[in-house]
C-alpha cells in the first residue's frame, strides 16, 4: 500500500470499491447480494460496508432488499428516459465548460486513454472498455470545474452503467459506443461546441443500445 493510499479513510476506500463494482457491472441489475458477502468481497468491516451501502442507496445505485440483502435496481423504460434526458443535457454541457481548461497535456492523456479504449474494443474486452471509457469521459468532465454537474453525472453513470454492461456483454465490445476521435479532434481545434456534440453522440449510442436491450427483455 502506498503512502497516499494509507491516507484515504477506510470508509472511502470501501465506498469507492463498491461503487466501482456497481459502475462497471460486477453487480448486475436485480442481482441480490448479502451484506456479509460484500464484506468478504470488499475485504472490509461491517461498519464501512454499511456506510458505503447507505451512501450508494441515497444515490439510487443500490436498493435495500430486506434480510440483510441489497441489489442494483433494474432500469425501467421510464427510468431510462429520465437518465437519458439528464445525461444528454448535463454531460455535453460539462464538456463545453471544460474546453477552456483543456491543455496539450490533458489531450495527450486522453489520447492514451482512448488507445486503451480502442484496444479493449478490438479484444472484445467489455470490462476494460467500461473502465477506460469512464476514465476518458470523467477526465474531461473534471476539468470543467462544475462540481454540482459533476456529482450529478457520477450519479447518472451509477444508474446507467450496470445495464450497459449487461447489454454489451451480450453483443460484444465491438458494438460499444466510441466517438472519442471526434471529441479529441474538437479539443485540438478548441471547438467547445464540437466537443459537446461528440460527447452527446457517444452517450446517445450507448443509450440506444440499452433501450434496445430493455425492449428485447435482455436487461
Amino acid at each position: 500500500m502506498t503512502d497516499d493510499a494509507r491516507k484515504i479513510p477506510t470508509h472511502e476506500v470501501t465506498y469507492t470499491r463498491l461503487r466501482d463494482m456497481i459502475l462497471f457491472g460486477i453487480l448486475e441489475p436485480g442481482q441480490p447480494v448479502t451484506i456479509q458477502g460484500l464484506t468478504a468481497d470488499l475485504e472490509a468491516g461491517m461498519t464501512p460496508v454499511r456506510e458505503a451501502i447507505r451512501r450508494l442507496a441515497a444515490e439510487g445505485a443500490l436498493l435495500p432488499q430486506g434480510n440483510r440483502r441489497v441489489a442494483v435496481p433494474r432500469l425501467s423504460a421510464s427510468d431510462l428516459d429520465q437518465v437519458a434526458f439528464a445525461r444528454l443535457t448535463i454531460e455535453p454541457r460539462l464538456a463545453e465548460l471544460a474546453m477552456p481548461a483543456i491543455s496539450a497535456d490533458l489531450i495527450e492523456r486522453l489520447e492514451k486513454i482512448d488507445a486503451v479504449v480502442d484496444a479493449c474494443i478490438r479484444a472484445d474486452d467489455v470490462p476494460g472498455y467500461l473502465e477506460s471509457n469512464h476514465a476518458f469521459h470523467f477526465a474531461i468532465y473534471e476539468a470543467a470545474g462544475a462540481g454540482v454537474l459533476l456529482d450529478i453525472a457520477r450519479s447518472l453513470w451509477l444508474r446507467f452503467g450496470p445495464s450497459l454492461r449487461v447489454v454489451s456483454s451480450q453483443s460484444g465490445a465491438t458494438e460499444l459506443p466510441d466517438s472519442h476521435k471526434e471529441a479529441l479532434a474538437a479539443m485540438r481545434a478548441s471547438d467547445a461546441a464540437g466537443l459537446a456534440r461528440a460527447i452527446q453522440r457517444d452517450i446517445a449510442q450507448g443509450i440506444e443500445q440499452v433501450k434496445a436491450g430493455l425492449a428485447a427483455g435482455k436487461i
